[in-house]
């Protein structure tokens, strides 16, 4: 299974990489509201849970890509 099946899949005419990039955009801010909403639930968490897995939780945060 290739890594890209998207682009390998492609008819490589200019309207149709406009849309596969319209299509990726809104995948891609998608994704990162459903992170964000998920870091501001976690966030809201740590009042609950032991302070040895706050610091987990910050460490984990910040370890993005």
């Amino acid at each position: 299974m290739s890594e890209t099946p998207r682009v390998d899949r492609v008819h490589w005419n200019h309207a149709y990489l406009k849309e596969e990039a319209y299509k990726l955009e809104r995948e891609l801010n998608a994704a990162n509201e459903r992170i964000k909403r998920l870091e501001e639930a976690g966030d809201a968490h740590m009042e609950w849970v032991p302070v040895s897995f706050q610091s987990a939780w910050r460490k984990a945060k910040e370890a993005k890509p």
